[in-house]
């Protein structure tokens, strides 16, 4: 069979000629190539030469830490100079100016920088300046100026020593005093602050600052204080900032209000029925609203006597009153005429005179039983009393004023899960749900923590219902490609990988193509040489001693006919092994040709 494959394949009458040096294969097949093609080819290898040296440098590349997000404000040959003394690799980021190390020298570096005193220092110049030498012939306006300018920049220190707070500038307009009342002039400061970003200034924040710069100028007022941001937004708005101020202090009172009463919720609660069987949440109503109110009230019902006057006037005489009263009645008396003859007849009895016995019908005297003396005729008198009383009527008069945070109204939620029974006869836990009379025992406990009054209409409810399965708290890990050491892995694996790519993808078909192309072309030259072996007549004379070749996209070396029978079936089962395809196409000639 070889004999007769070899009958029908090309054949090369040429001897085998020596083999060159891989070198001189590849020179000489760049040779051949036209002149645009081996420039791109240098131009190929040298950029997949420089590609994988960077990549190399790359992935050995240590991994650089910010020691201070810039040097601004620092020393900077003297943080170089300290780093270097301590044999600290840096490097500077050329876009942001941010100090870099190894992430192992980090601690180190600040360590260093910190005993060497280097730290970052702001550009305010403060009350320092008064300690520089001053000309002889300074005048006031420069002190005061000065003085003006060292204090801005120590109040603008202060502010920057906020946490949110980067840099800040302070400008204060202090007028000139005068001796005239009515030509004085109030103070104004304006406060502009550069914020860190993302960040920003609470009310209350804004407010300390505004007291802050007030209390340090004499006779400045809050209201002429103006804080604006980088942004130029205003942010001491006098009416907002208090509005806020007092919003944000009602809120977290009411939260501290709150707080408290689910603490004492807790405090009751827990040793009965022990952590995580309960949720307790408290809701105060607080009323922040400020309330004066005066009432005056009577009750007619309890008078009460405030004056009394009385006048008691009693008056006795011998003779009664006489005449008309008047000035008439007061003339002194006529004078008397007595009888020419006196009357024989007696005298009819008239009325006794005052002070004269009393006589009854027998003419005799009248004895008083109690004194046993003699009854005299009532002198006359004349007696007046008088009364003058006040009544005050029962007044009360109150003054309240509430104070603000008073409690409203109070609303408790708790919810409590059922209770854990434990089976002696199997060792079974199993959740039974609190009766009635437990959560009506758990309510009073509650009310009674909480203060609860139901004038104020104070709500606590306690609830049974089982919780959902109780999960554990879980540790949060840092995941493993976070850390640094993971990235300097995959640094170097992608690394080796780029490497293996370049060279076994691009590099090495590359140069196989070149030093075959000696190949290709040798076998070029001898098909021309190459005769149709049915046309040949004996082999055994002319190519005894030659090798045939099997033609093709891919030229393959047979053994020359004198080489043994041996020889040429293992090389047509080499060839059968490596292509096949070819082989079953020269079997199929062999078909055709014979029919």
């Amino acid at each position: 069979m070889a004999e007769a494959l070899a009958a029908n394949v090309p054949a090369t009458t040429a001897g085998e000629p020596k083999k060159p040096l891989f070198g001189l294969t590849f020179l000489e097949n760049l040779s051949d190539m036209s002149m645009l093609r081996q420039i791109g080819l240098l131009v190929g290898l040298a950029a997949s030469v420089a590609i994988g040296f960077a990549v190399v440098l790359w992935s050995q590349q240590p991994d650089y830490r910010p020691l201070y997000g810039s040097l601004d404000g620092m020393d900077a040959s003297q943080v170089m100079e300290t780093l270097s003394a301590a044999d600290i690799k840096y490097t500077v980021e050329p876009n942001s100016g941010a100090l870099l190390v190894k992430a192992e020298d980090l601690a180190r570096a600040r360590m260093r920088l910190a005993a060497a005193g280097v730290a970052p220092s702001d550009k305010n110049i403060g009350f320092e300046i008064l300690d520089q030498e001053q000309g002889l012939g300074t005048s006031q306006f420069m002190e005061a100026t000065r003085y003006r300018r060292g204090l801005e920049g120590e109040l603008a220190r202060t502010v920057s020593s906020l946490n949110n707070v980067k840099a800040a500038r302070v400008h204060l307009a202090i007028p000139k005093s005068s001796v005239f009342v009515r030509d004085e002039r109030k103070p104004s400061a304006s406060v502009l602050v550069e914020l860190y970003s993302g960040r920003g200034l609470e009310p209350s924040q804004v407010m300390a600052i505004v007291n802050l710069v007030a209390t340090s100028v004499p006779e400045l007022d809050k209201s002429q204080v103006t804080v604006v941001d980088q942004k130029g937004n205003l942010l001491s708005d006098q009416q907002e900032l208090s509005e806020l101020s007092m919003a944000g202090k009602q809120f977290d009172y009411s939260r501290r209000v709150e707080s408290l009463f689910t603490q004492r919720v807790h405090n009751i609660l827990q040793p009965v029925l022990g952590a995580g069987r309960y949720k307790a949440e408290v809701s105060a109503d607080v009323d922040f609203s400020a309330v004066e109110s005066t009432s005056e009230m009577f009750n007619p019902d309890q008078p009460a006597l405030r004056s009394e006057q009385q006048v008691n006037e009693q008056r006795s005489s011998s003779l009664p009153p006489q005449g008309v009263p008047g000035a008439l009645s007061n003339q002194p008396p006529g004078p008397a005429a007595a009888p020419q003859q006196a009357a024989a007849a007696p005298a009819v009895a008239g009325p006794v005179a005052a002070g004269q016995p009393l006589l009854d019908a027998n003419g005799q005297q009248v004895i008083d039983p109690a004194t046993g003396q003699p009854m005299l005729a009532p002198f006359p008198a004349d007696k007046r009393e008088q009364s003058t009383r006040n009544f005050e009527l029962d007044r009360s008069i109150s003054y309240t004023k509430q104070q603000q945070g008073r409690l409203r109204r109070l609303s408790v939620a708790v919810v409590v899960d059922d209770q854990l029974k434990l089976d002696a006869a199997t060792g079974e836990t199993s959740r039974v749900p609190w009766t009635t009379d437990e959560l009506a025992r758990f309510t009073r406990l509650v009310q009674d923590s909480v203060g609860f009054d139901a004038s104020r209409g104070d709500s606590v409810s306690v609830i049974n219902t089982p919780f959902s399965a109780e999960v554990g708290e879980e540790i949060i890990e840092i995941p493993f490609y976070t850390q640094p050491w993971f990235w300097d892995i995959v640094k170097q694996v992608l690394g080796v990988l780029f490497i293996l790519v370049l060279v076994f993808g691009v590099l090495r078909p590359v140069l196989n193509n070149i030093t075959g192309g000696g190949k290709g072309k040798e076998l070029a030259g001898g098909r021309d040489g190459d005769v149709e072996l049915g046309e040949m007549g004996g082999l055994d004379g002319e190519l005894a001693a030659d090798r045939v070749s099997l033609g093709g996209p891919q030229s393959i070396l047979l053994p020359s006919p004198s080489e043994g029978y041996d020889a040429q079936l293992n090389a047509i089962k080499s060839l059968v092994a490596e292509d096949p395809g070819r082989v079953a196409q020269v079997v199929k000639e062999w078909i055709n040709a014979d029919e």
